[in-house]
């Protein structure tokens, strides 16, 4: 059963699936928990990783420095109030797309 959610998924937001095979593709970094001898990879699911070093093949990483500006050097008294001005930063940012696509996009992507 989570197998077919899983490639419910995969078509909903059009990742790599080949219907005929039944097999689907993600790519994914390499941080640690993608490469867990404990991670439960769905039959059909094949994890493709990214190179390393590679931030150009993954624009999201970019976000990072964005979305915790403001937490930095910031002390909190609990996790809500982190939680809070963390979503309140990142409501900014959808207001901002400018500034999204000035960190996230490479000169040599096709244009959107």
């Amino acid at each position: 059963m989570p197998e077919q959610r899983l490639r419910q998924l995969y078509l909903k937001f059009g990742m790599t699936h080949d219907l005929r095979l039944n097999l689907a593709e993600h790519r994914v970094d390499r941080a640690g928990w993608h490469k867990s001898a404990q991670l439960v990879i769905p039959e059909g699911i094949h994890l493709v990783f990214l190179p390393p070093y590679s931030p150009e093949l993954q624009p999201a990483e970019r976000l990072w420095p964005l979305t915790n500006e403001p937490l930095a050097n910031r002390v909190f008294t609990s996790l809500d109030e982190l939680e809070q001005v963390h979503a309140e930063r990142c409501r900014w940012l959808q207001t901002h797309p400018a500034l999204i696509r000035a960190q996230t996009s490479f000169h040599w992507w096709p244009p959107l």
